[in-house]
């Protein structure tokens, strides 16, 4: 591969920036990715990384905490996700990015304050791949169990790899295709339950959303879980340095993902409900799902499932994988991890290998790691990086902006506040041993942080707005990353 170093220092014959003969490296750090996607491809991207059939990834689970309430739960988390994705459209839409909130947090509260908020974040990415992974592994050992499940979960890895080398724009491809067999599993499953339903008169169609005993305390803390299903907003926005117009199609990409899956979640959950609302009778809380789907359609509908549910996590894997690798990408190019690792990017594919290899290393944890503890890692990250979202918003065009007028006050002050609000009400439900184990997890990045700027001695990289650079205009404003001095 012909590729340059991210730092801009070459090492071969090739001409310099000032005509002078330099040396050549693999790496280079382009002012931004190739913008090859649109409108279209971002949300599919979104709701790949979603996963529409994710909903039975924590069915039981939540159905169990919220004592049969589930459908109840994700109205819950729909509306604090709204809120929180109308951040996320106004920030990504003025700093098309490649950081996401590390990337927001960053310009708006400086260098310090945006390496935490990265920190947090990658908790919820690095894990994401790792339920995907370890998911494909539990299932496919199930239908073939004389293969080892460590075989099942190292090949995904590898084709996501692969995959995310080749670039985006065939990923887009693949989510594509595997988003319309997931939609045609979630049209069978309704039209089959709806058939079973019709032959039960005493169903209670309110049910799933409200009874006299409901424990709302218990109903939050459902809720708070079921914030991995809605990542993938957060996803769209870090590809904003490989969107057309990105200040048009991401914002509209984001609230797009957010309300299309929510709803879906809603409506599959609810569903499931009704045909099987018996939640105690679950004989494992992890594989409740699949004993649902038996109950509606026999062991057809479960291997039809099964097979759609893995496609579905593969397609999570990688556009997760796709995701993380570009915040880490971004983070390297800004020096706040070392550049010559993380800082590089592909010139004959456009993509940032060498932080997608090491995505892949680490994603090998699916080997070892619980489906428990990756989910409610995954919504501490995400919540604690989307309050910041929600709080950049404010800061970045009421302060720094300095916009005023009823209508600024609207869009940039009270729809973020209720957003950090009910995200913040969210984060307080989580377990204690969530709290212990992300709690570590930034502590770890604290001394990080304090190693990398020598005790804050030193300032912290941080994100600029740069000129606008004509080589790579595609008739939006482009704007560029560069450290600060």
């Amino acid at each position: 591969m012909n590729e340059i170093a991210a730092d801009g220092v070459a090492t071969n014959d090739s001409p310099s920036m000032n005509g002078s003969r330099t040396s050549t490296s693999k790496y280079a750090t382009p002012r931004r990715l190739e913008r090859v996607l649109g409108l279209p491809s971002l949300v599919l991207f979104g709701l790949a990384y979603m996963v529409p059939l994710t909903v039975f990834t924590t069915y039981g689970l939540v159905t169990q905490a919220t004592s049969g309430h589930l459908p109840a739960a994700y109205v819950v988390t729909l509306i604090t996700m709204l809120f929180t994705a109308y951040s996320y459209g106004r920030m990504a839409a003025s700093l098309p990015y490649a950081g996401s909130a590390y990337a927001y947090a960053s310009t708006s509260f400086g260098g310090n304050i945006g390496f935490m908020v990265g920190w947090a974040l990658l908790l919820d990415y690095l894990f994401v791949p790792m339920i995907c992974y370890l998911v494909i592994g539990i299932y496919m050992a199930q239908y073939f169990p004389d293969v080892p499940m460590s075989v099942w979960i190292c090949g995904s890895i590898l084709g996501a790899l692969i995959l995310n080398v080749l670039g985006i724009k065939l990923l887009a491809r693949v989510n594509f295709a595997l988003i319309g067999v997931q939609i045609v599993f979630i049209v069978v499953f309704i039209a089959v339950s709806i058939v079973s339903i019709a032959g039960e008169p005493s169903v209670s169609y309110s049910a799933p959303f409200y009874s006299p005993d409901m424990n709302y305390q218990a109903l939050l803390g459902g809720a708070a879980m079921l914030c991995l299903s809605f990542l993938g907003f957060d996803a769209v926005s870090t590809l904003s340095e490989e969107t057309h117009n990105p200040t048009r199609n991401l914002p509209r990409a984001i609230m797009i993902c957010t309300l299309v899956s929510g709803l879906l979640f809603i409506l599959v959950a609810y569903v499931g409900h009704l045909v099987f609302p018996d939640w105690r009778a679950f004989k494992d809380a992890d594989s409740a799902s699949l004993q649902v789907i038996q109950h509606v359609g026999g062991q057809l509908l479960s291997a039809f499932f099964t097979a759609i549910y893995v496609a579905g996590s593969f397609a999570c894997a990688m556009t997760s994988q796709a995701s993380v690798s570009r915040i880490l990408f971004a983070m390297g190019r800004n020096g706040v991890l070392p550049k010559r690792i993380f800082g590089l990017a592909s010139k004959r594919f456009g993509t940032p290998v060498s932080t997608t290899v090491l995505v892949s290393l680490i994603s090998l944890t699916a080997l070892v790691i619980s489906l428990d503890l990756a989910s409610t890692m995954i919504s501490f990250g995400a919540l604690t990086a989307f309050s910041f979202v929600n709080l950049s918003v404010i800061k970045h065009f009421l302060w720094d902006k300095g916009l005023r007028g009823p209508q600024a006050l609207l869009r940039y002050g009270v729809i973020p506040f209720v957003g950090l609000i009910l995200t913040l009400w969210l984060w307080t439900s989580l377990s204690s041993t969530t709290f212990e184990v992300g709690l570590t997890w930034l502590g770890g990045g604290l001394l990080y942080l304090l190693f990398l700027t020598k005790g804050f001695r030193r300032p912290t990289p941080q994100l600029h707005q740069h000129e606008e650079d004509n080589s790579f205009n595609d008739g939006t404003h482009t704007q560029s990353l560069h450290k600060s001095v």
